[in-house]
């Protein structure tokens, strides 16, 4: 384990001047060819590239109660959520000049937006990251396929990646906020997931990864708490 990673440090080490980048992921259905921890893992990733910065073990667990007619996720909600991480970063502060939450998982988003608001009402330097890539798919399509076949292609079963609704997000919304993924697609997809290419996925974790760097640097939160 790198020795920027927050759990392999001694607490004489640790550097309070380094930004602390925590990721925050979920454990949810990702379809029947995606790991159930997809959302972590890119998170995770992605927070590592971060210069300059301690990076904590993730927060693997989320806000995903629309997946929950799927067997294998667990949710802890968004109250739960935003409970943990408001304590998150009041502890973390006490040490740490700056946080960083590190989203992966969208249905995370608006709970990790209303607790950093809460910290920085309280005065605390803590912002956030979504780990969002312009056009793609919406969940365990050709987005995430792509980016789980550059990232852990070992992870990735591409024999049974199948096509799922492909209707578009937007017009799902009131579905899936009234009954969740499972009325919607029966594998759990949302997208097509059967053209995915390691390469496309490593092109996006690239240019994820640049915006993350950029947007740490620049430290220009918007009135959302976020950093882009």
């Amino acid at each position: 384990m790198s020795r920027d990673s927050l759990g392999a440090q001694y607490w004489p080490d640790v550097d309070r001047s380094r930004t602390l980048v925590v990721p925050v992921g979920s454990i949810e259905q990702h379809g029947p060819h995606l790991p159930l921890d997809t959302d972590t893992r890119i998170a995770d990733a992605v927070a590592r590239t971060v210069p300059h910065a301690t990076v904590a073990p993730p927060i693997a667990y989320g806000a995903s109660g629309e997946h929950e007619g799927f067997p294998g996720t667990v949710s802890i909600g968004a109250a739960a959520l935003e409970t943990l991480l408001v304590e998150y970063g009041r502890s973390a502060c006490r040490w740490a000049e700056r946080v960083v939450f590190v989203n992966g998982h969208g249905g995370n988003a608006p709970t990790v937006r209303t607790a950093v608001l809460q910290l920085r009402y309280e005065g605390r330097n803590v912002v956030w990251f979504p780990c969002a890539i312009p056009g793609a798919d919406a969940h365990a399509g050709r987005t995430e396929t792509s980016l789980l076949l550059h990232l852990s292609p070992e992870a990735v079963d591409m024999t049974k990646a199948q096509v799922g609704n492909v209707t578009d997000i937007a017009a799902l919304l009131p579905a899936l906020r009234d009954g969740g993924l499972a009325p919607i697609t029966a594998n759990g997809v949302l997208g097509d997931p059967t053209g995915a290419d390691a390469e496309e996925g490593r092109r996006a974790f690239e240019q994820m990864c640049t915006r993350a760097a950029h947007a740490v640097g620049r430290w220009s939160p918007s009135e959302q708490g976020v950093i882009s």
